[in-house]
């Protein structure tokens, strides 16, 4: 008879899921929220709010299922906002498109015709926006080499080597890299730091609504959020034969969405790739047991919630291309797996490099982002190859 696991092994292996998924990511949402027009107190209580709303619904969903549910920021949300830029009425209305965002997270929870709908939307298109929207972000350690070499180099030079060796550890070593970069920088500048900045704080704003910040931040954000994060989020659990129960997870996450809204939290979603670290026999041989995991990521959300303001900090203090450079190692990952995605099929390649195209331009038409001129430049684009593919076979 096989002698169980110490109880401690799913516990750190929740421990090191929501370390390497925060410090993997956190820069990304600051970039992305500072980019759409929140002030560092704003953005860092973006981050406060993502972390407590996702660390509790981790929480509630493996404790209730007894699965190793687990649930993360929408990091490809965050680097769309990067993207997008201020919008029409500024950060109220890019708070209203969160509020949108988590509204129609749980219409696809209490209306499964909306999820069929976003299904209908080939993923090569959705792809390809998404590495679109990404391409900014993961030339910042490139154009920092040369913007910043002695902030930057160490940071890139870390990462590489930890890639070799830890892949899974590569970017959060590359952001302790990077804040010793910081600290070396604060002495050598003999510049004090405001206590202030290192307490946690909720910072509510009042939402607005506009049409460019419904289309072009709100649509986007709802379908990179389903794409990229909630449906890879389902089959990667169930790679692990755990049958993830869709509309409780959509209830909980939309309504998490929701509350961190207004204090400016973006959105809140399944775990994708970070889901296989709660979720895999290494977090424990019995798969019975695997769901403490789940919930030992949640509490270590909140507790690292409340160092969210020293983060914000650590960023706003930085030397110039040095945290951007952070945030583009970290999403090489994702970028290459949206490129391989959005022109694997021959058949949907030129549809996908004109959304990918379109996306990358940053474009703002009638206010509304690159990214939703995106999604409408390939389908155009798709439906007018397949209809004359269609009416070159009726000919033949």
């Amino acid at each position: 008879m096989q002698t169980a696991a110490p109880l401690s092994r799913p516990i750190m292996a929740g421990v090191v899921t929501a370390l390497v998924g925060f410090t993997s990511s956190f820069a990304v949402v600051l970039t992305g929220l500072g980019a759409v027009g929140a002030s560092p107190a704003q953005a860092a209580s973006g981050l406060l709010a993502v972390s407590l709303t996702m660390g509790l619904a981790c929480v509630v969903l493996a404790w209730r299922y007894r699965m190793p549910i687990t649930v993360a920021w929408s990091t490809p949300g965050a680097a769309l906002l990067a993207a997008t830029g201020v919008v029409d009425g500024g950060w109220s209305a890019a708070v209203g498109a969160f509020l949108v965002t988590a509204a129609l997270i749980l219409l696809t929870a209490l209306w499964p015709a909306l999820g069929a709908l976003i299904a209908r939307i080939p993923p090569s298109i959705a792809q390809a926006m998404l590495a679109g929207v990404l391409l900014p972000l993961c030339l910042a350690p490139i154009t920092g080499l040369v913007a910043n070499p002695w902030g930057v180099v160490p940071v890139v030079i870390t990462w590489l080597i930890v890639a070799r060796l830890a892949p899974r550890w590569a970017v959060p070593l590359a952001f302790v890299a990077a804040a010793v970069v910081v600290a070396v920088s604060l002495i050598q500048a003999g510049a004090p730091v405001d206590a202030g900045l290192l307490i946690p704080r909720l910072e509510l704003t009042a939402p607005t609504f506009t049409l460019g910040a419904l289309i072009g931040v709100a649509l986007p954000l709802f379908i990179v959020t389903m794409a990229s994060q909630n449906v890879p989020g389902i089959a990667i659990m169930r790679s692990f034969d755990y049958e993830v129960p869709w509309r409780p997870s959509m209830l909980v996450t939309g309504i998490g969405t929701a509350l961190g809204a207004t204090a400016g939290g973006h959105a809140i979603n399944l775990a994708a790739i970070s889901a296989a670290l709660a979720a895999s026999p290494d977090a424990d041989p019995d798969p019975k047991r695997r769901w403490v995991a789940g919930v030992s990521t949640g509490i270590s959300y909140l507790v690292l919630g409340g160092f969210s303001a020293a983060f914000a900090a650590l960023v706003l203090l930085a030397p110039e291309a040095v945290i951007p450079a952070v945030a583009g190692l970290a999403l090489f990952a994702a970028f290459g797996s949206s490129v391989q995605q959005a022109i694997d099929d021959p058949g949907e390649r030129i549809p996908a490099v004109v959304t990918f195209l379109v996306a990358a331009s940053g474009i703002s038409l009638l206010s509304v982002s690159a990214a939703f001129w995106a999604l409408v430049a390939g389908l155009v684009v798709r439906t007018a190859l397949h209809a004359g593919r269609r009416r070159s076979r009726d000919g033949g």
